[in-house]
C-alpha cells in the first residue's frame, strides 16, 4: 500500500470504528439500566411476585410486537433497531420513569399536607411527562444518528409502537408482581384475585394504552423527517409529545373521575382512539405499498428489475412465499437473499419517493444511496428474481396474457439485453439517470462517477400512485 493512499483507507473506517463505538456504548448502557430496573422492580414485588409479573407480562408482548412489525413490513427496518427501541422502553426509559416519578412524588408529599394529593398529582401531572419523554427519547436518538430510517410516518409508528411495548412490559412486572403480593398477603383464590382484575386490565382491555400514547410522538419525527424547514422538524415532534402527554394524563386521570370514571374514559377515549389507531395502520401501511409499486415499476421500465417482480414485492403473501420456493431449492441462504432482496427495493423506491417529492434538500446524497442500493440488489437478483416471478405466478398477481418466462429483449421502452445478469454491479451505467442496463463498453454506457445534474429523474412512475 503506497502512503498516499494509507490515509485514504484510514478514514474510511472512521465511520465503521465510530458506528462500532457507539453500538457498544449503547448496548453496555442498556445492559446497566436493564439489571437496574430488575433489581428495582424485584425488591418492590418480592421474588415470587417478581417471576409472576414477568410472565403474565410476556403474554401481550408478542401479539404488540407482531401488530406493529406488520405495519412496517412493507419497507421493513432491522430488527436490531426495533430491538434497540424495545429495549430503550423495558431497560432505560422505564429506569428513568421510575427514579423521577418516585422523586417527584416524595417531593410533593414533603410539600403538602395530604400524601394522597401527592399520588394523584404525580398520576396525572408528572407521570405523563416524564415517561413520554423517557420514551421519546429513543426516537430522537434514531431521529439524529440513523436518520435514513426515518422515511415517514410509518417508520415513526413502528419504532414508537416497539418502544411503548417496551415500557409496558416493565411497568406490567411491576404492577402485576404487586398485585401478587397483595393477593398471597390477603390469602385471595385465584378467580377473585387482584393478580386476575390487574391482568385483565392491562393485558387484555388495554394492552395498546402505551403504545397508543406514544405513537402520537413517533407520527411527529415522521412527519419532521419529510420536511426541509427547521422549524417544522422541531415543532412537530413536540407537538406529538404534547398528543401523547395529554391522552396519558386523561387515561391516567379516569381512576379519579369517579366509579365510572374508567368506564367513561375508556369507552368514549380509549376506544375511538384504539380504532384511529387500526384505521391509520391500514392506511400508512396501504400508502406505502402504492409508493413502492409506483417507484418500483419506472426501475422495472429501465430494466433494473423485471416486471413479474414490481407486483410481487409489494405483496406480502408473495415476498413470503418467494422466500419459501428460494429454501426449498437453495437453502436459508437463498431464503435470507430473497429477503433482503425485497428490504433493499423497497428503501430504493422509498429513496426515490421522498428526493421525488422533495428534492435534493430531501436526500442531498440519492444517487450515491441509489447507486449503493442497486449494486446490492443486483447482487441477489440471480437468486431472488425467479423466485419472486414464480410467486407472482402462484399468487395469480399477474395478468392471464402474461408470461415471464418469455423473451427479454424484445421491441420497446425498457428492453433488457439476454445478458443483462453479466453487467458488474460496479461497472454499470449512471444510475442515477435510471437507462436500461448495457454491457461494459456498449454506447451510452457510463462509468460508476457519471451522474446527472438533476439527482431525480423526471419520468413518473408507471405503477399505481
Amino acid at each position: 500500500m503506497s502512503r498516499a493512499t494509507r490515509p485514504l483507507r484510514l478514514l474510511r473506517r472512521v465511520p465503521r470504528t465510530s458506528g462500532a463505538v457507539r453500538t457498544y456504548v449503547l448496548v453496555v448502557l442498556l445492559g446497566f439500566c436493564g439489571i437496574s430496573i430488575l433489581e428495582l422492580v424485584r425488591e418492590q414485588t418480592g421474588t415470587p411476585g417478581f417471576f409472576v409479573g414477568l410472565g403474565l407480562a410476556l403474554l401481550p408482548v408478542a401479539p404488540l410486537m407482531a401488530a406493529f412489525h406488520w405495519v412496517g413490513r412493507a419497507a421493513p427496518h432491522p430488527w436490531r433497531q426495533l430491538l434497540f427501541c424495545f429495549g430503550w422502553g423495558a431497560c432505560a426509559a422505564a429506569l428513568i420513569a421510575i427514579l423521577a416519578n418516585s422523586f417527584a412524588t416524595q417531593w410533593i408529599a414533603a410539600a403538602t399536607a395530604d400524601p394522597s394529593d401527592a399520588d394523584q398529582l404525580g398520576s396525572v401531572a408528572i407521570a405523563p411527562v416524564v415517561e413520554e419523554s423517557a420514551k421519546a427519547a429513543a426516537l430522537l436518538l434514531v431521529f439524529l444518528f440513523r436518520r435514513r430510517q426515518f422515511s415517514g410516518p410509518a417508520d415513526g409508528f413502528v419504532m414508537a409502537g416497539f418502544t411503548a411495548i417496551g415500557f409496558a412490559f416493565t411497568e406490567n412486572i411491576l404492577y402485576l408482581g404487586n398485585a401478587f403480593d397483595e393477593d398471597v398477603a390477603n390469602g385471595t383464590g385465584v378467580l377473585n384475585s387482584v393478580t386476575a382484575a390487574t391482568f385483565f386490565v392491562r393485558g387484555v382491555m388495554s394492552p395498546f394504552a402505551h403504545p397508543l400514547f406514544t405513537v402520537a410522538t413517533g407520527l411527529g419525527f415522521g412527519a419532521a423527517a419529510l420536511t426541509a424547514r427547521r422549524t417544522r422538524r422541531i415543532g412537530l415532534p413536540l407537538l406529538g409529545l404534547a398528543s401523547a402527554m395529554g391522552l396519558h394524563a386523561l387515561w391516567n386521570s379516569s381512576s379519579d373521575l369517579g366509579e365510572s370514571g374508567f368506564y367513561v374514559v375508556y369507552g368514549c377515549v380509549m376506544v375511538p382512539a384504539f380504532g384511529l389507531l387500526v384505521w391509520l395502520a391500514v392506511w400508512i401501511r396501504r400508502r406505502r405499498l402504492r409508493a413502492v409499486a409506483g417507484e418500483l415499476a419506472v426501475y422495472a421500465a429501465a430494466g433494473w428489475l423485471s416486471p413479474a417482480e414490481v407486483p410481487a414485492l409489494v405483496s406480502m403473501p408473495a415476498r413470503s412465499l418467494a422466500r419459501a420456493l428460494a429454501r426449498s431449492t437453495g437453502g436459508r441462504p437463498a431464503g435470507r437473499a430473497v429477503a433482503l432482496y425485497g428490504a433493499d427495493a423497497a428503501a430504493l423506491a422509498l429513496l426515490r419517493h421522498r428526493a421525488r417529492s422533495g428534492g435534493s434538500a430531501r436526500e442531498p446524497d440519492f444517487a450515491g444511496r441509489e447507486r449503493e442500493l442497486l449494486r446490492r440488489l443486483w447482487l441477489r437478483r440471480a437468486t431472488a428474481g425467479p423466485a419472486l416471478s414464480r410467486a407472482a405466478v402462484l399468487e395469480e398477481l399477474l395478468p392471464p396474457w402474461f408470461d415471464p418466462l418469455g423473451p427479454l429483449d424484445g421491441p420497446g421502452p425498457g428492453h433488457v439485453p439476454q445478458d443483462r445478469r453479466q453487467v458488474p454491479p460496479d461497472r454499470g451505467p449512471a444510475l442515477s439517470a435510471l437507462p436500461a442496463p448495457r454491457r461494459p463498453g456498449e454506447a451510452g454506457a457510463a462509468g460508476p462517477g457519471s451522474r446527472r445534474s438533476d439527482p431525480v429523474p423526471s419520468a413518473r412512475p408507471a405503477g399505481p400512485r
